[in-house]
């Protein structure tokens, strides 16, 4: 029961770090005192004293004009040593349910006992996680029911829930009413119950409960990512991912596209494998972190427009053609059911909302992890992949655009190119003058000319080159003089490193395995480049803007770039090195923060209305600028931030004929 706020001579309690204050009755618990004034404390048991959320610490002393001490609170009582004995309680704590207001009391509320959470998450790339998810468990207790009472279980239980919580209007999903009968009797009139966005009964259990998990999903053309989260504290218990199965349909989004509109019921196929594996992914993390997958009560889904559309079973054949219309770019709330998804019957899920056509809720998920919105410095954020998604501005102004770079970052179309994975080259350094190469493979901590470097990938070997490692090589070359800044590899008389390759030239990266860096590999790293470089140009001639303040490189791959080797390379613009950084997996990072807190949705769903979508495939200048940016690092960008920190090689105007050139056999360096 709640005590109104009372009289002059009442006793007076404060909280921090809240800062509220108010006058309450003699005996008034500090848990209805704290709600009466609109303080931020947890509670699942409705002050039963079961869940032990609620715990506050008196603060003794003379507190911002209140004197308190331990007697101005009732004493330690049957329902605290009960709970004690059960389950550790600090000696400085009370359960803030059970302690009743005797005179002026300050009562501190720990991080623990927020509704509102916040939780360090530095290995997520994000400063902090706010708890406030969509669906909370409740405790009730119902009175036994009456022979020959007209009124229901379902009714029974919704006016608990009215009387115990103030909660009203709720509806019940069907399921729950095939087994409430069985929970009563077996809680002998006691429920924990799910309550999905204050509105809809989704669960409900024997008895007291407090466990509830969810899963946040990033979706990715090449790979999926799963991490499992409880609702309760944010802690992430569990994270897995897997090769997305509609490789098999075709490497990039366009093909699968492609395969579905040459193959009737194709889209069939395509959803039915996606949710395989994302079924797959919630068995393997419930089974790491030992919970059971009934207890999945919410999960996040992000993806790109394709994966986002095919994922929920919709057809994705308008993306594949102009004007490349989505079906919503509004969020999606439904059942899991209805994706297939093994979980709890009345678990839901939530779509972020995708921004445009090619533009989807995994950019938005980028922007609420990087909050390029809520910045003054402008801020580019690029997630690259087989197409490369684009953010640029501050809180005045967003753009974003995409860019078809295409599968060559990712090990695709490049000689002894791989997907990044143990035993491939992910790491080069190339001495200049000997034109020799040290590499790093995945798996092993070592560079190759380290002792115990055989040792060290004797399982694996060396199998490839992926995409970090190809972007290296290429950059190293050039620093050499091998490789001209239009992308040309040159002779290098003497070194039998730089071999002919029909009427070119390649550099042999390895002996042993043999591993060649071909004229074909350059250019294809090249144009991937150029289009994700004259995409960023465009969002820039938009802006109206010559200069970024920082750069944020997301995505598995984009995770694993050298900032300074994707500017030397001309990947992306003029910057101050110090000023870019990994943003790792922020598109899985902005699904969590999605997944445990109804404020990010609310703030994601705003923000993306305010984004202006550039749409590369109609700019005229697209061309233009893809001219420029195919050269290294660019024709016309001087890149002085860059010049300052890495000696350029001194090099003609790229745009002039390549004959002059191949007659060059070095070239020196600029000082830095």
């Amino acid at each position: 029961m709640r005590h109104a706020l009372s009289e002059p001579n009442h006793p007076q309690i404060v909280f921090t770090p809240s800062g509220r204050r108010g006058r309450v009755s003699p005996g008034t618990t500090v848990l209805d005192a704290a709600r009466n004034l609109g303080v931020d404390i947890d509670s699942i048991c409705g002050g039963r004293g079961i869940c032990g959320r609620c715990q506050v610490e008196i603060s003794p002393g003379t507190f911002v004009g209140v004197d308190t001490d331990e007697s101005h609170l009732s004493p330690i009582g049957s329902t605290e040593e009960s709970y004690a004995d059960r389950k550790d309680l600090a000696k400085t704590r009370r359960l803030s349910c059970a302690a009743t207001v005797l005179g002026d009391v300050a009562i501190e509320v720990p991080a623990m006992s927020r509704v509102h959470k916040q939780v360090v998450r530095k290995e997520v790339h994000v400063e902090a996680l706010h708890v406030d998810p969509a669906v909370r468990l409740y405790y009730v207790e119902l009175p036994d029911p009456a022979l020959g009472a007209t009124i229901g279980d379902r009714e029974r239980l919704l006016a608990a829930l009215l009387a115990e919580w103030g909660l009203s209007p709720l509806s019940v999903d069907p399921h729950v009413l095939r087994g409430l009968h069985r929970a009563i009797t077996d809680g002998e009139g006691s429920l924990t119950v799910a309550i999905h966005d204050e509105a809809q009964v989704t669960a409900v259990w024997p008895g007291f409960r407090e466990l509830a998990y969810g899963v946040a999903f990033d979706v990715g053309s090449t790979t999926v990512a799963g991490h499992l989260a409880d609702l309760s504290t944010g802690e992430i218990l569990a994270s897995a991912g897997t090769m997305n199965p509609q490789i098999r349909f075709g490497e990039d989004l366009m093909s699968r596209v492609s395969y579905v509109m040459m193959n009737p019921g194709g889209e069939h196929e395509l959803t039915r494998a996606i949710r395989e594996t994302l079924n797959q992914l919630i068995e393997q993390l419930c089974a790491g972190a030992g919970v059971e997958t009934s207890d999945i009560l919410e999960l996040t889904l992000v993806g790109n427009p394709i994966m986002h559309h095919l994922v929920l079973g919709i057809d994705p054949t308008p993306l594949g053609t102009a004007p490349f219309t989505l079906a919503t770019t509004e969020s999606i709330r439904m059942p899991a059911v209805e994706l297939d998804f093994g979980v709890n019957a009345g678990a839901r899920v939530y779509a972020l909302p995708c921004i445009a056509g090619h533009v989807g809720a995994d950019t938005a998920a980028c922007i609420l992890a990087e909050r390029p919105h809520r910045d003054e410095r402008v801020q580019l954020l690029v997630d690259v992949g087989t197409n490369a998604e684009i953010v640029l501005g501050n809180s005045h102004r967003l753009l974003a655009a995409s860019s078809p770079t295409g599968p060559a970052f990712e090990g695709a179309q490049i000689s002894n190119g791989q997907r990044a994975a143990p035993g491939a080259v992910e790491r080069a350094r190339i001495d200049p003058e000997t034109l020799e190469a040290r590499v790093k493979v995945i798996g092993s901590e070592l560079w190759s000319d380290e002792n115990g470097f055989a040792e060290s990938i004797s399982t694996t070997g060396v199998t490839g080159v992926c995409g970090s490692g190809i972007i290296e090589t290429v950059v190293e070359l050039y620093l050499a003089g091998v490789l001209s800044a239009a992308g040309v590899i040159e002779a290098r008389p003497g070194s039998d490193r730089i071999i002919a390759d029909g009427r070119t030239f390649a550099y042999v990266l390895m002996d042993e395995p043999r591993l060649l860096v071909t004229q074909n590999d350059v250019r294809a790293i090249q144009l991937a480049k150029a289009a994700l470089r004259a995409g960023v140009q465009l969002l820039m001639d938009r802006l109206g803007i010559t200069q970024i303040d920082e750069i944020r490189l997301a995505g598995a791959f984009g995770s694993h770039i050298d900032g300074q080797y994707a500017m030397t390379l001309g990947l992306i613009p003029d910057c101050d090195l110090g000023s870019v950084r990994s943003a790792g997996n922020a598109a899985g990072v902005g699904a969590l923060m999605a997944l445990l807190s109804v404020e990010e949705r609310a703030e994601v769903e705003r923000v993306v209305r305010t984004v202006e979508k550039v749409e590369t495939a109609i700019e005229k200048r697209f061309q233009e600028r893809f001219v420029e940016a195919m050269a290294i690092p660019h024709t016309s960008d001087r890149y002085p931030n860059l010049r300052r920190v890495v000696g350029l090689p001194t090099t003609p105007d790229p745009t002039r004929s390549d004959s002059r050139r191949r007659r060059r056999t070095g070239a020196s360096r600029e000082n830095p």
